[in-house]
């Protein structure tokens, strides 16, 4: 029994790693989301540019309209595009992005920058998870569990140096949204720009749902506490930048991957609604739409 649940979370943690960090391996099967190149747009139209990583993209959500990227024509993106009477939405988001990806391609995505042009009026960002580290946190947390499953391995583990690694990895990742920041108000400069922050991935009691999400106890305040400071840091930089921060943490604290089917809006390693492990399913990608729209003044 114990040797098949570890298999079963093993074969969950690198379901949800390989989301986090694939990009390239499956051929597309169309390009932008819904959405319109650069080149196709109107001039009267507001031109907004989605960039980010797989909390964007929204993979395994229907319909996926870009395999390469794992991207949903129901992200938020998607949804904001469509409250925006008619925005001309070019989605570059994918699965897998860092701020690297902002400079580079990712298969057959090309540098997420290059949507971005003088015409562009909108441009929301979502990345810093994957340049953190989330898919190897979530392998490593997932596997410290099985030998300490009361305790807080995990924790212990990122802490062993006298320092805490992913503290440190967050630190290391705010001069990387600096640069992405500063290319954004470079090739884009009539753009609001919006960084918009993680939701809510667990308790923010700090209480665990072992074995359905499998850390050990003593991790999930931690590993909460990672993701706060994770979103404190986009929004110190996004104000640094004279962006604008949108929450998403905040309305979707009671719906993290803990609760229960039809009340989360964020699937555990073994995810019952299409979406990702550890990942927004579409009642997610509507709560941050949501979040958005609000910051943006747009009523639903």
């Amino acid at each position: 029994m114990a040797v098949g649940r570890a298999s079963i979370l093993g074969v969950a943690a690198a379901a949800a790693a390989l989301v986090l960090t694939a990009g390239s391996a499956v051929p597309a099967a169309a390009h932008g989301g819904g959405g319109h190149g650069p080149g196709h747009g109107h001039g009267h139209r507001a031109a907004y540019v989605a960039l980010g990583d797989s909390y964007t993209s929204g993979p395994l959500i229907p319909t996926q309209v870009d395999l390469n990227c794992a991207r949903s024509n129901r992200n938020y993106p998607s949804l904001v595009a469509a409250r925006l009477r008619g925005a001309e939405l070019t989605d570059v988001s994918c699965g897998g992005a860092t701020t690297a990806e902002m400079w580079k391609a990712q298969g057959t995505n090309p540098p997420q920058l290059d949507a971005l042009s003088r015409r562009t009026s909108l441009v929301t960002l979502q990345i810093g998870g994957n340049d953190v580290g989330f898919g190897s946190i979530i392998r490593t947390c997932a596997g410290a569990a099985l030998g300490d499953p009361t305790g807080n391995p995990c924790q212990r583990f990122y802490s062993s140096g006298g320092s805490d690694q992913l503290r440190a990895a967050i630190d290391a990742t705010a001069p990387k949204i600096d640069a992405v920041l500063g290319a954004v108000h470079r090739r884009a400069p009539h753009a609001r720009v919006v960084v918009v922050g993680y939701p809510a991935l667990l308790p923010d009691s700090g209480i665990g749902c072992r074995p359905a999400v499998p850390f050990a106890d003593g991790d999930f305040a931690y590993l909460r506490d990672t993701e706060k400071r994770l979103n404190a840091m986009l929004a110190r930089r996004a104000k640094a930048a004279h962006a604008t921060y949108v929450d998403t943490y905040t309305p979707t604290v009671g719906h993290d991957m803990c609760t229960a089917p039809g009340v989360r809006w964020i699937e555990p390693l073994t995810p019952a609604a299409p979406a990702a492990p550890a990942h927004p399913n579409a009642l997610g990608e509507q709560a941050m739409a949501a979040a958005v729209l609000a910051r943006l003044h747009v009523h639903r």
